[in-house]
């Protein structure tokens, strides 16, 4: 994919590899641009996931604008080549951790203070289960991009939903922990 890169930050205008064909969809530039002007506040020093993780870009943004660590899980080994060849070429390796399987099945395990979810548009029930599996542990935020006519329930378990941004076809709805 032409054009992927990060935004912002330590690695800005840094080119980014993504994984060919249609299997994966990265976030598009200005949907990240404003995904991470609403984290500004709370990126610094956080454990941020990104979860069906592509290419890495979110991830990648994510320790590029100051995370300390990000984890991230891909199904595909392909694109997990992918993300590894991005991390070593802009020597963060040590910052971050790969987890290749079902996200679903991993989240529950994960400790962090920020997930981000992007799972393929095709996948729909991965919402559902992915975000139930999150409303059960104690997440301070959880980002899910979605298309924009998909509407996603207003609550998942102990995540509730604060707000949505919507950019043409693409929304992004943020959940927050409430016991």
């Amino acid at each position: 994919m032409p054009g992927l890169r990060v935004i912002a930050g330590e690695f800005r205008s840094r080119r980014l590899k993504a994984p060919r064909g249609d299997t994966v969809r990265p976030t598009p530039d200005r949907l990240r641009e404003a995904l991470f002007n609403v984290l500004a506040s709370s990126i610094e020093e956080s454990v941020f996931v990104d979860a069906y993780a592509g290419s890495g870009a979110v991830g990648i943004e994510a320790l590029s604008r100051g995370a300390r660590r990000a984890i991230f899980i891909e199904r595909s080994r392909t694109a997990a080549l992918i993300i590894r060849e991005n991390l070593a070429a802009l020597e963060i390796d040590n910052r971050a951790e790969l987890i290749v399987g079902k996200a679903a099945t991993i989240l529950p395990r994960v400790n962090a203070d920020i997930v981000f979810l992007d799972p393929p548009y095709a996948l729909e029930r991965e919402y559902e289960q992915a975000l139930t599996a999150l409303g059960e542990i104690t997440i301070r935020l959880v980002i899910a991009q979605h298309p924009s006519r998909t509407q996603l329930p207003a609550q998942y378990g102990n995540l509730h939903r604060t707000r949505i941004l919507k950019q043409g076809d693409n929304s992004l709805s943020f959940y927050g922990f409430s016991s």
